[in-house]
């Protein structure tokens, strides 16, 4: 994946509203390493966005986590602002991936992009696109066979809930 310049920030930080908002974000690894190619790697990035869920910081809806890049379709509340949000996603993934499972290096590159999520339209568009990444990359041959993103949660949550409706 080629670099990503940073985006252009506010230089108001009061970037916040009353009103929750959706976002497509997408952010690199640092030099476009492929760093999340272990399971250890992607799982612990997979934990640190349930961590946020469970404590209400805010709603992922769906997420794939790539050899070198992710990507996240995540509703924000009305007092936080997408910079904070990605901040604490990328800060407590590094913080971690560097205790606990001892990485030295440096992990992401810098900035992220954003795409603001307007209508039912864009967030089933771009819900797809997540869900399609690793088969365009070649990584599953079908949506639903990566482990590391939301269609393979979905998929087995699915499969759970068939198996106990026949028991």
């Amino acid at each position: 994946m080629p670099e990503m310049s940073k985006p252009p920030r506010p230089k108001n930080h009061d970037t916040t509203s009353w009103e929750s908002r959706t976002f497509f974000v997408t952010t690199g690894t640092a030099a476009g390493k492929a760093l999340f190619q272990t399971d250890r790697m992607a799982s612990l990035f997979i934990e640190v966005l349930r961590f946020y869920m469970k404590a209400a910081k805010f709603v992922i809806h769906d997420f794939v986590v790539m050899p070198n890049h992710v990507h996240v379709l995540l509703t924000i509340p009305g007092d936080m602002s997408i910079e904070k949000a990605m901040q604490l996603i990328k800060g407590n993934f590094s913080f971690r991936a560097k205790k606990e499972l001892q990485y030295e290096g440096e992990i992401w590159q810098r900035g992220f992009t954003d795409v603001r999520i307007r209508d039912e339209q864009s967030f089933l568009q771009h819900q797809s696109y997540i869900d399609n990444n690793p088969v365009r990359a070649g990584l599953a041959n079908s949506v639903g066979d990566y482990v590391h993103g939301s269609a393979y949660l979905r998929r087995q949550k699915s499969a759970l809930r068939a198996n106990a409706t026949t028991v």
